[in-house]
């Protein structure tokens, strides 16, 4: 690892600006809430060891839309304001869908995608807060 390599990673999360987060689409903050969320999964369910099969289908069983529509409305209850605004723009911005999942449930797994990615991007500890307040022994 370079020493410029290790300086990013020393940084990380990275917090953005107001304005840069306002440059962003919904799609660009549910592509990193999707990466966020799907590698908090798999920290998550690393111990007890286990096989990698089992392991991935743990994971798979959370990052499916089904069971992210289920997170985010658990997690709605307890959202301020803006960040019921950030879910807003985020099912708006589920146009197309995978034929097998319902529109709706689309819509809210993209805006727990969106949510995630939006809080990682400029409030990493509120993110931490909602994420660990979900149940990941029970999948939804």
């Amino acid at each position: 690892m370079t020493q410029e390599q290790g300086q990013y990673l020393a940084r990380l999360p990275i917090v953005f600006s107001p304005v840069q987060i306002r440059q962003l689409s919904p799609a660009a903050l549910a592509y990193v809430g999707d990466a966020v969320y799907e590698l908090y999964v798999r920290t998550c369910h690393l111990l007890p060891p286990k096989r990698i099969q089992l392991f991935h289908q743990q994971v798979v069983a959370h990052v499916r839309a089904e069971t992210q529509a289920h997170c985010l409305r658990s997690l709605q209850p307890h959202l301020t304001t803006a960040e019921i605004e950030i879910i807003r723009q985020g099912r708006n911005a589920a146009s197309s869908r995978p034929k097998r999942i319902d529109p709706v449930t689309y819509q809210q797994a993209t805006s727990f995608e969106v949510l995630v990615g939006y809080l990682y991007l400029t409030d990493p500890q509120r993110l931490a807060q909602l994420l660990q307040s979900l149940n990941l022994d029970t999948v939804g």
